[in-house]
Formats: structure tokens, sequence, C-alpha cells
């Protein structure tokens, strides 16, 4: 008993595959969930270890996958299978999802303060792969790492999807500029990923966007904008600025015209509540508490959200812009699914 009237949550036991950055980064987030509010359960980081081939789904585990779910439609279609038929609790770490300034952007799209989505667009720019002196890892392998398309391009994706509907078609172009890489032996190994991608995107709505995602931008070191415009009006979200968001409304006083700054942290805004006071802001940990909190708020009934499905539906508009950046042409999201049947 830790309180009056009051008993401490069982424990739920995580187990942690990959012990790089991001286990670092999901470590803190099952740590500092409980803290932020009241769970049915602790989750406890018991075991972290390399990675294994054998799958997790048909042990009985629920399974939080790191995006991009698979490094092929086909993949991940098989992967979804998996889960499916095993029954268990599935997600996939689309975190930025749970940024409070990018939760209230997607909750005034649904509640209609842009009106009809018209236009979406969104840019990731890093300096990543800039150096052509920077040693060649498992990064510049496409077996191993997937592109920049899939690494950077399936979080854009995602948020396209999340505030915009589900993509139908893309038109899209990638680059490497640096095809070989210094390698540990003191040769060179090939690069085989992209270093730079862009895209036009169809919405089954009949919206339109546009993407850019690159890893060669000097001095970006991660940046990522999103914005949408609608029929009544514009948000704009810029990740340098993570805890602000922009927003104009037609029926805004002209006297004022332009956007006008929100801060996303009152405690009527997603997440904001159970964080610092007004004014102390959050930072990227943040969206990997929070969505660890989200994943158990309701263990084990409610299911998990996004779903390997829209890990799998990510992954298929991914497949689409490699085919269209090798074709030339645009590719329908239908085309890559149909394929993989």
């Amino acid at each position: 008993m830790s309180g009056r009237g009051w008993t401490e949550p069982p424990a739920l036991r995580v187990g942690i595959v990959g012990y790089g950055l991001m286990g670092k980064a999901h470590s803190y987030g099952y740590r500092v969930a409980p803290l932020l509010r009241r769970l049915p359960v602790t989750p406890v980081v018991t075991v972290m270890s390399g990675r294994d081939a054998g799958a997790v789904a048909a042990a009985g585990k629920a399974v939080l996958c790191e995006k991009p779910l698979a490094l092929t439609y086909k993949e991940a279609a098989a992967a979804l299978a998996a889960v499916t038929r095993a029954g268990v609790h599935n997600a996939v770490g689309f975190n930025y999802r749970r940024l409070p300034a990018i939760a209230l952007m997607r909750r005034m799209i649904t509640e209609g303060a842009v009106g009809e989505i018209r236009l979406w667009r969104a840019t990731w720019l890093s300096d990543e792969f800039a150096d052509p002196a920077t040693g060649w890892d498992w990064r510049f392998d496409r077996a191993m790492g997937g592109t920049t398309i899939a690494d950077l391009g399936s979080h854009l994706i995602d948020m396209a999807r999340y505030m915009a509907g589900p993509v139908d078609s893309v038109c899209a172009q990638a680059a490497t500029f640096v095809g070989e890489r210094p390698a540990a032996d003191g040769g060179t190994a090939a690069v085989t990923v992209d270093d730079a991608a862009s895209a036009l995107l169809r919405f089954e709505s009949g919206a339109r966007g546009t993407m850019e995602v690159a890893r060669t931008a000097v001095r970006r070191p991660c940046d990522f904008t999103v914005e949408v415009n609608g029929s009544r009006g514009t948000l704009l979200f810029s990740y340098a600025r993570l805890n602000e968001l922009w927003y104009g409304g037609a029926d805004d006083d002209v006297g004022l015209y332009g956007m006008r700054r929100i801060r996303a942290e009152h405690p009527s805004h997603p997440y904001a509540a159970q964080w610092w006071p007004i004014g102390q802001g959050v930072g990227y940990g943040s969206s990997f508490a929070n969505q660890a909190a989200d994943l158990l708020s309701g263990w084990p009934e409610e299911p998990w959200t996004p779903g390997f499905a829209e890990g799998a539906a990510v992954q298929a508009v991914c497949d689409a812009m490699e085919t269209s950046a090798a074709s030339g042409r645009w590719v329908s999201i239908g085309e890559v699914i149909t394929s993989e049947r």
C-alpha cells in the first residue's frame, strides 16, 4: 500500500530488443509514464537484447515495433498477419503523434478549424549524411536500415494519413549524392540508400500534398515541419519550436491578418495537463512517455494505436514512393498492395 486507499499496480515486464539510441528513448518512456497518470500496470524494463530474427508475436507477447514496421510492404503485411494470428497487442512507434502540439493540430483539424483540407505539406531535413567522410555503417545499407524514404519519410507519411486521411497515389524522386563511404577496413563501401527524396501526394479525399526528406542538409540537425491548408484556415508546426503551433482562420479579424502562435501547454491541450506548468514546455522524450502511457492506460482490454495495420499502410506508401522514384511515374498505393497478394 503506497498511500491511503491506493494499491500499487502490478508490474508489467518489458523487454527491449535493440539497445541503441531508440532503446534509451523507450526506456525513458516506460520509466516516466507512471508519473504522468495512474496506469493499471507499472512497466518495468526487465531485459534488453540485440536483434533476433524470431517472431515475438508467436510467443504471445505484445509488440511495439519502431518505425518503419519493415523494409518492404510485403514484410509489413507478413508482420501484420503474424500479430493478427496470434491475437496480441501491437503498435508502431510513430511517437511524434504524441507531442502536445501535433496532437492539438490533429484535434483542431478534426474539429473543423481549417475546414476541408486542400493541401498538406511536410519537410524533414537532417545533416546526418552531409559529410562525405562519414564512415559506412548499417544506415547506408538498404537491407539493414531501409532508405531515407522509409526512415524519415515514414514519420511524415503517418502524420499525413493521421491528419489528411489515406494516400491514393504518389510521384517521387530520390538521389544518392555520395555513392561510397569509408569502410572500417580502410577501403570504401557502396551506399545503397538515398540521401534525399521528395514526392507529390494525392489523397483519397481529393486533397494534394508534398513532402521532402533529406539527410544531406548542412546545419539542419533534425528539422521537420508540417502544414495543413484548408478551406477555412491554416495550421503550421515546426519541430524547432515543438511546444508551439501556428494558426490562422478565414474568420479572424482582418486587422490582425496573419498567423498567430498557440503555446500548446494549456491544461486543455492534449497531454499538457500531465506535464509542467505553462511556460516550461516539453521535449523529445515526452513523446515516448506519452506513448507508453497511452498504450498502457487501457491494458489489457483496449487495442493499441497506431497498430501494425497503420504501419503496413505507411509502408505501402513508402514502397510506392520507391517504385515511383525508380520508374519516373505516378504509382497508386493500390498497385503496391495488389502486387504483394
